[in-house]
């Protein structure tokens, strides 16, 4: 059993300036993982850039251009949220490939299970337009890829990032073969992800959404997973799971009102690793989304990583939830999730 790690030093180039998105939220982790000896029992992987071959099975050529038009002209915000440099073209493009380049090693078994250390991050960039703090989408890429390359028709996406991955939903909500699901703090930016979105046509019944009230935690994603994931994946018998990774539904992170520990993220990583181990050969592979408590972002990536190599750690060196939330009712919400898409 081996776990393969993607960073690459371009990735610190995509310049936010005051933004909450830095590179920050890298350097934090990268030093968390080698303090705690991590680092040393990790598998480097190259990245490479994604070509716009690739890209483009995800956003339109004239994005594509545009965005490397815009950079070469000095860059500034995108949108309301999402900044671009001089360099962010280049980051962008190495971050999609960062992803690929992590599904590549875990299908030609040179890694059992991998984790792509990546930014801008991607679950939000639509066809033709970046959107919350995203430029491309890289687990959408990574999974289109893969699809193409490995001849899989059978791709499971899970996105426990606070916010609703609302690009990836739309990459792939007329299609069956990439299932889509996810836990997000609901109604949230986005705006989208309500129980109601279980895709069209052939893609009918393969989006799964799970919109959680503010101050869910531990508790009530592990519902999630126990009692949707698990027996959606079951059904589904994914050949490659994809995750996108964000940290901060995590007590610590201001950006949104969850109550998610360490602790949490290390059940969650367990069962979905046990899920990849059952289904498809342990073709398991993690990318980064969001996280913005630096301290809470590195401790639970650890985490994250330790399940995957064997040693979980549990407990949060975080401390412990400093805000009084009373928990919320979930019970009619799950009913509803589980009679939406027939699950017992």
């Amino acid at each position: 059993m081996s776990v393969g790690l993607v960073y690459h030093p371009i990735y610190l180039e995509h310049d936010t300036g005051m933004h909450c998105e830095t590179a920050a939220r890298l350097t934090s982790i990268m030093s968390r993982l080698k303090d705690s000896g991590t680092i040393d029992k990790l598998v480097p992987l190259n990245a490479q850039a994604a070509s716009i071959d690739q890209v483009a099975r995800v956003h339109s050529s004239s994005y594509i251009a545009g965005i490397e038009s815009f950079v070469k002209c000095g860059g500034g915000y995108l949108d309301g949220d999402t900044v671009a440099s001089p360099s962010s073209y280049e980051a962008a493009l190495y971050a999609a490939g960062g992803v690929i380049a992590t599904v590549d090693a875990v299908m030609s078994s040179e890694v059992t299970y991998s984790f792509a250390l990546v930014r801008p991050p991607g679950h939000h960039a639509v066809h033709s337009a970046a959107m919350g703090f995203c430029i491309f989408n890289n687990i959408a890429i990574a999974a289109r890829d893969a699809i193409a390359k490995h001849k899989l028709d059978r791709v499971m996406i899970v996105d426990f990032d606070v916010h609703h991955g609302n690009g990836t939903q739309d990459a792939f909500y007329n299609e069956s073969d990439v299932l889509y699901f996810s836990t997000h703090q609901y109604p949230f930016y986005p705006g989208s992800g309500g129980v109601d979105e279980i895709g069209a046509g052939e893609g009918k019944g393969y989006t799964v959404d799970v919109p959680m009230p503010g101050g869910c935690g531990d508790r009530e994603y592990m519902r999630a997973f126990e009692e949707v994931l698990v027996p959606v994946a079951q059904r589904y018998k994914p050949q490659l799971i994809l995750i996108s990774a964000g940290y901060d539904a995590h007590w610590a992170d201001s950006i949104a009102g969850m109550q998610v520990s360490a602790s949490g993220y290390t059940k969650m990583a367990t069962i979905l690793k046990e899920l990849a181990d059952e289904l498809c050969n342990s073709r398991l592979v993690f990318a980064l989304e969001g996280g913005y408590n630096l301290e809470a972002l590195a401790v639970s990536v650890d985490a994250t990583i330790n399940v995957l190599l064997g040693s979980p750690k549990m407990g949060d060196a975080s401390g412990k939830p400093r805000r009084i939330w009373s928990p919320p009712d979930t019970d009619d919400l799950f009913k509803r999730i589980k009679a939406t898409h027939k699950l017992s």
